[in-house]
């Protein structure tokens, strides 16, 4: 009983994580609020390293 537990959270924990690899999941919003530093940029402001996009 205890090892059927294990396994579907492990399952659930699985798609979980394919789920979150999806980008059709605001993946474009996040990637344009990337600084050229690597950095998200919250806000609109520029990024506190000074040298990405404003």
């Amino acid at each position: 009983m205890l090892s059927k537990i294990v396994v579907l959270f492990l399952v659930f924990i699985g798609v979980l994580a394919m789920f979150g690899k999806l980008h059709w999941i605001g993946g474009k919003r996040l990637s344009k609020a990337k600084c050229d530093c690597g950095r998200y940029r919250i806000g609109k402001g520029p990024c506190a390293c000074g040298r990405g996009k404003s």
